[in-house]
């Protein structure tokens, strides 16, 4: 049996895992590249593979770097299952369809610029129809659940606590009389967050495949969030300014509305209203009012005296655009949330263009930036950013806090494997992290019993 690593090989996102045996050929994940326009382009146009030949997908989470290749993929042949948890395919129906708008909306763009140098013009990477046709693709599956995707093949999901139904997965492999385990962690997700439940333990393997966003970071403790969003707040709307907060629409807006509903509970919020701007973010809360099954018992408790823990007094959602605007011609204090959460598209960009140059507003980065992102540049506090294209000065303050993430750090990472037996994990292949963080959490792996741990290159291949 053979395993290609195709995405999310020394770097952050795109991730798309090719294992191939007797039984057939499956995608672990199937996600679209994110970064500088003309690399991505790159990236997204041609898989390594014919898709007609594929199978099946294992997904482990809605993410868009995890998710947003599946519409190309059914677009140019696949007819076989994607298996997924309930929630997960809850959210793709939404986080997918959002995409196919933002590649329709992007190629229209390049299609206007690219036409004024009679250049030959662009198609989507895929549409709505394409999202139609791989939804029906969907096969759900419970976590603890064994089932049977492949002659030769049986997989088990489990929570992997990283966002609303995401999971890690444990692949028993048959062939040729042999049995091989291999794990795949997707996305690991921290320990004593809010609303979701703490990462399950995996059980034990031959092969893992592991994440390492993080490696050589150690976050702040989650409960440290809630004080700081309280303090940023509080001193962005004692001088009058806006609080700009460029969110995943997936689990981290809903963690900051949580937070902010606990201090509005608390009488700690200041008395300034709080938009969450994002038509996909109002679905996609939405999702998780359905899903109570994945929260944890600290949420249901609260949920005894708070029954919506995602909405407030002061708390609007905003689907309508010129609604959105409105927000921009507003001189008052206000905490706006918006996606995306790189601060790549959507209605974050126009916020940030109103309010940057402005030293009475903060903008508050809470989570990861893939490198050559907007948000990046706005947390490495760069003088001057550009957005559509123009150039900005970064005068408002910028606040960066790593206790929102939804990932891993290194020290957490080391202890969601260490029950792995070292006498039988022949090998860990190292995904989902920039090759520093990768030196790091290699390091860190061998310091606690696993010196076999590699990091693939794009189209890199093993015999399992």
């Amino acid at each position: 049996m053979k395993l290609t690593f195709w995405g999310a090989a020394q770097t952050v996102t795109g991730s798309m895992h090719l294992l191939e045996f007797e039984g057939g050929r499956l995608l672990m994940d199937c996600g679209l590249f994110q970064g500088r326009r003309a690399e991505a382009a790159r990236m997204n146009a041609e898989f390594p593979v014919d898709p007609a030949t594929v199978d099946v997908v294992l997904l482990s989470h809605a993410h868009i770097d995890h998710s947003g290749l599946l519409p190309k993929l059914w677009r140019e042949g696949f007819r076989g299952a994607v298996y997924a948890t309930s929630a997960t395919r809850d959210l793709c129906t939404s986080m997918l369809a959002d995409s196919a708008f933002i590649q329709e909306k992007d190629a229209a763009w390049v299609n206007r610029r690219e036409r004024r140098r009679g250049a030959d013009e662009i198609a989507p990477l895929y549409d709505i129809r394409d999202v139609e046709g791989v939804m029906a693709c969907f096969r759900e599956v419970a976590y603890g659940q064994l089932f049977e995707p492949l002659p030769g093949l049986s997989v088990e999901y489990r929570d992997a606590g990283h966002i609303l139904g995401s999971a890690t997965m444990m692949l028993t492999v048959r062939e040729g009389g042999r049995t091989v385990k291999l794990g795949f962690t997707g996305d690991v997700g921290r320990e004593q967050r809010p609303i979701l439940r703490d990462p399950q333990p995996m059980s034990e393997c031959d092969y893992l495949i592991c994440e390492s966003t993080y490696g050589g970071e150690v976050h702040d403790p989650p409960d440290l969030a809630k004080g700081r969003l309280a303090e940023v707040v509080a001193r962005t709307a004692a001088r009058g300014g806006k609080v700009i907060i460029p969110a995943f629409a997936v689990g981290r807006t809903q963690e900051l509305v949580f937070r902010l509903d606990e201090l509005a509970n608390e009488g700690r919020l200041p008395s300034i209203p709080v938009y969450v701007d994002s038509p996909l973010a109002v679905n996609v809360t939405d999702v998780f009012k359905r899903h109570p099954e994945c929260y944890d018992e600290d949420l249901l408790a609260y949920m005894e005296n708070d029954p919506d823990p995602f909405g407030f007094a002061r708390l609007t959602y905003i689907r309508d655009v010129e609604e959105s605007k409105r927000l921009n011609t507003s001189r008052l204090p206000m905490v706006i949330i918006a996606a995306s959460g790189m601060a790549e598209a959507g209605r974050i960009l126009h916020h940030l263009r109103n309010n940057i140059e402005d030293p009475k507003n903060t903008v508050l980065i809470v989570g990861f930036s893939a490198p050559h992102t907007l948000g990046r540049r706005i947390a490495e506090r760069q003088r001057e950013v550009k957005i559509f294209g123009e150039p900005y000065q970064l005068r408002a303050e910028v606040e960066v806090m790593n206790s929102y993430s939804a990932h891993a750090d290194e020290p957490e990472m080391v202890r969601f494997i260490r029950h792995l037996d070292p006498g039988r994990l022949k090998r860990i292949f190292l995904v989902h992290g920039d090759p520093s963080r990768q030196v790091a959490m290699r390091m860190a792996f061998e310091k606690a019993g696993y010196p076999d741990a590699c990091a693939p290159e794009r189209g890199e291949s093993f015999e399992l």
